[in-house]
């Protein structure tokens, strides 16, 4: 069934690179927004940055837990687990509690905390910062070293 959806995902050993994409770009988001709606005091936009922040906790959550299911399957030497993976999933947890924490507050204050609105918006570029890390940390074990599996010879060439 999922082959007929998603035909490429027949090559991934786990869903984890099917989710963490939606956390990367939704946090971003919800920044961006929450900034403008600082700026330009339009309300509307601190709700639209809002459901943002809810979207990308829950996929952060998701991308979390599929990272934490698909961690044992890893083929990776020891050096590389100890010097990229565990960096990647520290950085990961922590933007998910941050995130966690942020997208409580804001729910409390709907839609954008007046008391403490400055430290709000500064750690949520904290978390971006945490967040580009720790997604680094992850490129860089699938392209650096090839902990997404062998699913394509190299050289990968053109087929139609």
């Amino acid at each position: 069934m999922l082959d007929a959806v998603l035909p490429g995902a027949q090559h991934l050993q786990n869903f984890h690179p099917l989710v963490v994409h939606f956390p990367v770009a939704l946090l971003p988001g919800a920044a961006l927004l929450y900034i403008l709606a600082w700026l330009t005091g339009r309300e509307s936009w601190a709700w639209a940055a809002l459901w943002l922040l809810v979207l990308g906790t829950v996929s952060a959550a998701l991308a979390v837990a599929t990272g934490l299911y698909a961690e044992p399957g890893v083929m990776v030497a020891r050096s590389v687990r100890a010097q990229v993976l565990e960096p990647h999933k520290r950085f990961m947890l922590a933007t998910l509690a941050l995130s966690t924490a942020l997208t409580l507050w804001a729910i409390a204050a709907r839609p954008l905390p007046t008391k403490g609105r400055l430290i709000f918006l500064l750690l949520l570029l904290l978390l971006l910062v945490g967040m580009v890390r720790g997604a680094d940390y992850g490129g860089r074990l699938v392209y650096d070293y090839n902990a997404g599996g062998n699913a394509c010879p190299q050289p990968i060439e053109f087929t139609q």
